[in-house]
């Protein structure tokens, strides 16, 4: 009885955060009846399915993110479950992160409640994608747990250990998040004292922390070996990576020069970073541990979210901790550090302004979910207020069902969403187009289809310039029917076999 009333007391929660979960839950209902038709979250909800149904990821069927994402998209079944998913794991990482904040601040309530607050909104709001399910809103969470234990043992190996095996699950979610890794061992070395006894500390902290992140990411080599995946994973999830930075300038004269010139910005990024390095350095002395942490957590974090260039708001989930608690400061100290803390923040706003991220209203989010509600608007109407393919994409997915289940069906176009609904899976590797453009060729998958003998065909758009497809379907298929724009063309007799 003792164990468990130290146990409650432990997990035991304030009033006031109890309150905040309450209120980040009733925030995340309306993501609940969100309909399927979210890009990102549909390719992982079909990759999902292709493991519940026995299918190898990278080789039989790809997306070009670590494996955990679709595992818990396996695991949920559904957008429902999956978004309920993403609202537990979200109610648990706010509690974490409030624990960090103790480490970091203690004593400071007011700057923990702020923080929390702030990490709370950003989390949860449409206004960064936090109602969707994204690899970033599920690896912070690791990331933070990692830093709570490195900050509440500090020197004690076995937690520095657990801490790496944890960057290493966050980096399974999404690579950038290996970004957070050599914050803490940044911080380390830059706090050192330069004698033997901490150099060697330091050395052996180092390589413990460097072990534990490389033992989760080398079982998922072995998964995927034992699999015969192997090469396909490494290439997609890693090393493809390395051709995704700076991808938003690709077709650009700067994709045809050198390496160097074509990853100029991204040097001048790093060197960025490392004269901001230098100059906490110079000054560590007048700077708190805390404050020098979270300037070194928030560097790292927007190397990380730039490196594509891509302007995805979703991206910026990942320096929301370090931003939360640097807003906090700014709000509730009266210090020097309260002064300092606009350079850091100047920063984090000046690069979404630079790289133009876009971003989603909050209120008419909300408000199209009350009308719904209230039944201002039809099921129909609030579906087409997410997508207008949205009710097309749903009734092309009852038509297949309805129409035999058991049935192999390929659908053109960067609509996994059919898919998901339909719970069927593309009898090549692909379920989007752009990973053809990007990973293969429009022959060569066409080549696939014609061996994989899909029984259906939807071309999402007459306007389509498939080419490939085109004489493929004259040669083999009749059409069949539309669905708005989607055409559904039916293998032919002659053909089946």
């Amino acid at each position: 009885m003792e164990k468990l009333t130290k146990l409650l007391h432990k997990i035991h929660t304030p009033l006031w955060l109890t309150i905040l979960l309450a209120i980040i839950l009733l925030l995340r209902i309306p993501s609940l009846f969100e309909p399927y038709y979210y890009g990102d979250e549909m390719i992982y909800l079909s990759l999902g399915q292709g493991i519940r149904q026995g299918l190898h990821l990278y080789s039989q069927i790809f997306d070009n993110k670590p494996p955990l994402i679709y595992l818990v998209a396996a695991v949920a079944g559904n957008l429902f479950w999956f978004k309920a998913i993403l609202s537990f794991w979200l109610l648990v990482t706010t509690v974490l992160f409030w624990h960090l904040s103790q480490r970091l601040f203690p004593g400071k309530d007011k700057l923990q409640k702020t923080a929390v607050i702030a990490f709370a909104a950003l989390t949860t709001l449409p206004l960064l994608e936090g109602n969707i399910v994204n690899a970033e809103l599920l690896m912070v969470g690791p990331t933070i747990i990692a830093f709570l234990l490195l900050f509440s043992y500090k020197d004690n190996l076995k937690m520095i250990f657990v801490a790496g095996l944890l960057f290493s699950l966050a980096t399974l979610f999404k690579v950038p998040a290996a970004f957070d890794l050599p914050v803490i061992i940044i911080f380390w070395f830059l706090s050192l004292k330069f004698n033997k006894e901490e150099i060697l500390g330091f050395l052996k902290k180092s390589g413990v922390l460097a072990l534990g992140f490389i033992i989760p990411i080398g079982l998922s080599f072995i998964w995927t070996y034992f699999q015969g995946s192997f090469k396909e994973y490494v290439t997609a999830a890693f090393l493809q990576n390395l051709g995704y930075l700076s991808s938003m300038r690709l077709g650009t004269m700067a994709a045809k020069g050198s390496f160097f010139s074509r990853n100029l910005p991204l040097i001048i990024r790093a060197l960025i970073v490392v004269l901001s390095l230098v100059i906490l350095y110079f000054k560590k002395a007048k700077l708190s541990k805390t404050f020098l942490f979270l300037c070194i957590w928030l560097l790292c974090g927007l190397f990380a979210v730039t490196l594509s260039e891509r302007p995805y708001p979703h991206y910026l989930i990942q320096i929301v901790p370090e931003m939360s608690f640097l807003v906090a400061i700014l709000l509730t100290e009266k210090s020097l550090e309260q002064s300092l803390v606009i350079i850091p923040l100047t920063l984090t706003f000046f690069v979404p302004f630079y790289y133009r991220y876009y971003y989603y209203s909050t209120f008419p989010y909300y408000l199209r979910f009350l009308k719904f509600t209230v039944g201002q608007t039809t099921k129909d109407q609030y579906f087409r207020q997410f997508s207008f393919d949205t009710t097309r994409n749903y009734a092309l997915a009852d038509f297949l069902v309805k129409s035999d289940g058991d049935k192999k069906v390929y659908v053109t176009g960067d609509s996994p969403t059919v898919y998901a609904l339909a719970k069927k899976l593309p009898p090549i590797r692909f379920v989007a187009d752009y990973h053809i453009g990007d990973y293969s060729t429009r022959e060569a998958e066409v080549g696939n289809l014609t061996s994989a003998k899909p029984h259906y065909i939807v071309v999402l758009s007459s306007k389509s310039n498939y080419k490939e497809l085109k004489t493929l379907l004259k040669s083999s298929y009749f059409h069949l029917l539309d669905i708005e724009e989607a055409e559904i063309w039916v293998r032919t007799k002659e053909n089946s076999k």
